[in-house]
C-alpha cells in the first residue's frame, strides 16, 4: 500500500465567476489509490492519519485538513466540528487519472469542477 499526491485545479465552471477556471485555486490530496485510480478504502482505513488535504487559493491562506469519511460520504475536514467540512461529490466513485474531474462543494454549497492535473506516487 502506498500513498499518492493528487493535485486538482479549478476547472472551467460555466455560469460562475470561474468560467475559465483558475489554476491558482485547488487542492493537494494525499491518499491511497488502487491500480484503477480509485480511492483504496481498505488502505485508507489503515493509513487514515496520513491522508491529508491542502486547499490553496491566491486570496486566502492555505487550509490544511484531512480526508475523512462518514458512511458512504467522503469529505475534507479542516477542524473539529462539521461547520468547515467540504463535501466531495461521489468521491469514492471518481477515478483519479490525469485530466479527470472531481466535484467539490464550495462554502456556498455550489459544486465546482476540479481537474486532476498531477499524480505522484509517494
Amino acid at each position: 500500500m502506498s500513498l499518492s499526491r493528487i493535485i486538482m485545479r479549478l476547472a472551467r465552471n460555466p455560469g460562475t465567476e470561474y468560467v475559465d477556471g483558475d489554476d491558482r485555486r485547488g487542492y493537494t490530496l494525499i491518499a491511497p489509490i488502487d491500480a484503477d485510480g480509485h480511492l483504496d478504502e481498505d488502505a485508507f482505513r489503515q493509513m487514515r492519519e496520513a491522508c491529508t488535504v491542502r486547499r490553496f487559493a491566491p486570496d486566502e491562506d492555505a487550509q490544511e485538513g484531512r480526508l475523512s469519511r462518514r458512511g458512504d460520504n467522503w469529505y475534507f475536514d479542516y477542524a473539529v466540528g462539521t461547520d468547515d467540512d467540504e463535501a466531495v461529490y461521489r468521491l469514492g466513485e471518481h477515478r483519479f487519472g490525469l485530466g479527470e474531474y472531481v466535484s467539490i462543494a464550495d462554502d456556498d454549497g455550489r459544486l465546482l469542477a476540479y481537474k486532476v492535473t498531477e499524480i505522484q506516487g509517494l
